[in-house]
């Protein structure tokens, strides 16, 4: 079960600590995406980092759900 995240006195829903990992996990896989080339290479760039980031972040979510 998920519950609250104390951050300097003030308690944070564990979603918006998840979303900030996730945008922490997403900067090595931009930048590994812009050395290969990726954005040439998909239809929409924007679309396509926003469906990774989705992805990463369920990751996260079924990651942190799975421990216990």
């Amino acid at each position: 079960m998920f519950s609250e995240v104390n951050i300097l006195g003030v308690y944070v829903a564990p979603f918006a600590v998840m979303l900030l990992a996730a945008s922490v996990a997403m900067v090595p896989l931009r930048m590994i995406g812009e050395r290969v080339g990726l954005a040439r290479r998909v239809w929409h760039a924007g679309l396509f980092e926003l469906s990774v980031y989705v992805i990463v972040l369920s990751l996260i979510v079924l990651g942190c759900g799975a421990l216990p």
